[in-house]
């Protein structure tokens, strides 16, 4: 049995109805969706933690200590892109603002880009 765990940065309150958030690193919170033989077997939420300047691993780390193995992003720099790589977390782009549901069916449905260093943004004014 083939089980992911996919992190998405959202919008209040979070779930499958929430909008994909635009900086993984200054989300609220990240909608948890747990994917089972290509199917949704759960929807959870999971508070960000605060985010510092330069503590860009730490939201990486906590996601890995929570059994994430996937995330969709709209936006993120490059420390924490190489982050997720070292903790073998895979990284795809999302579209910003599109519901999370949506984000979800196009991860299911392979057509989802792997986030690469070209879509990066530095520093924190970031706009996707």
């Amino acid at each position: 049995m083939s089980t992911t765990l996919i992190a998405i940065p959202s919008e209040q309150p979070g779930g499958l109805f929430a909008s994909v958030g635009q900086h993984f690193g200054h989300c609220e919170l990240f909608t948890l969706v747990e994917v089972k033989n290509g199917e949704v077997a759960g929807v959870t939420t999971l508070p960000n933690m605060p985010h510092e300047h330069g503590g860009c691993m730490a939201p990486v780390n906590y996601l890995a200590q929570n059994g994430v193995n996937a995330l969709i992003a709209g936006g993120m720099g490059m420390r924490p892109l190489m982050g997720f790589s070292q903790v073998g977390i895979e990284v795809f782009l999302g579209e910003v603002g599109q519901p999370v549901s949506r984000a979800v069916e196009e991860f299911l449905a392979g057509s989802l880009r792997r986030f690469s260093p070209e879509f990066t943004c530095g520093g924190h004014d970031c706009g996707s």
